[in-house]
């Protein structure tokens, strides 16, 4: 007689044991290639305006003190040597969801209009600049892109910002009527003159985010710049103090506290998502933040 075959675990195993090892093969045989798929999904580059090297008039972003007392950074002429490459739009909701869906973005909470048991419906929203964002975020969004398409993406800095921003940047000197130490009179003399620079500007705005070009292009190209939602810069917050004949005496940084550019500045924490829930140092707050990004030619 021939020699007997050893039982296998195959044959030993109850037949119900097989079937269920079979379908968590085959899941994770789905699960695998659906991972794959994802990382080799082309990431589309996004539309991009270049400025050339140029001048303009800047005032630093600084909380400055002179002498005990609040007043404006000087007004200067500043120059960008190299050229400047930027996003043409705000990120939209569409963008920042495939960030999500790649697990490198935490999903955004909080009801908005295409917004469904709590995150942001991107299929309602894809031509909408994604809002509730932190400066948290928006970097972590560039990192994402970075990495998918081998191109150094950041948040711009303030003065990036004001560049590409041309005539729709907003000056933000102290008014005339805030100078003097007492820090709620300084509140209100702001929060009066984001009133009054706004007014008739806010007709049609509103507070939920548009579609994007809704409030037109500037001079370079670039669209909604300074429309219903403002935008996150990578500057960090300073206060400089001053003595009386104007030498610096201190600079404290401040980079949990980062720039908000839209229609006029604002500082936020960096993990705030909505503006309007609390956050913003002085004046008027943000109606919603978003962000754009820039191409780093240093890197």
């Amino acid at each position: 007689m021939p020699p007997s075959t050893p039982p296998t675990l195959a044959s030993q195993a109850p037949s119900w044991a097989l079937a269920l090892l079979v379908v968590l093969l085959g899941l994770a045989a789905v699960a695998t290639a659906n991972r794959l798929s994802s990382a080799q999904a082309p990431i589309a580059l996004p539309d991009l305006v270049e400025l050339g090297p140029g001048a303009f008039r800047y005032r630093d972003p600084a909380d400055v003190w002179r002498d005990g007392q609040p007043t404006s950074a000087p007004l200067q002429s500043i120059r960008i040597a190299g050229r400047l490459r930027i996003m043409r739009h705000q990120v939209t909701a569409a963008d920042y969801q495939r960030c999500v869906k790649a697990q490198a973005c935490l999903a955004i909470d909080g009801a908005i209009d295409g917004a469904i048991d709590g995150a942001i419906d991107a299929d309602a929203t894809p031509d909408r600049p994604v809002v509730k964002v932190s400066w948290r975020d928006a970097d972590a969004y560039a990192a994402w892109l970075s990495r998918s398409t081998g191109l150094p993406f950041r948040l711009p800095t303030d003065r990036e910002w004001a560049y590409a921003a041309g005539s729709r940047f907003a000056d933000d000197a102290e008014p005339a009527d805030a100078q003097g130490a007492d820090p709620g009179r300084r509140v209100l003399a702001r929060y009066d003159k984001d009133v009054d620079r706004n007014a008739g500007r806010d007709a049609g705005f509103g507070k939920t985010p548009q579609p994007i070009g809704t409030f037109g292009a500037n001079e370079h190209g670039l669209l909604d710049v300074a429309g219903n939602v403002w935008e996150w810069t990578d500057t960090c917050f300073v206060r400089t103090t001053l003595d009386a004949l104007g030498a610096v005496e201190a600079n404290v940084v401040n980079c949990g506290v980062r720039l908000v550019e839209g229609r006029h500045r604002a500082y936020m924490p960096d993990f705030i998502r909505d503006a309007r829930a609390g956050g913003c140092s002085v004046g008027t707050p943000p109606s919603a933040v978003g962000f754009r990004l820039v191409l780093d030619a240093a890197r």
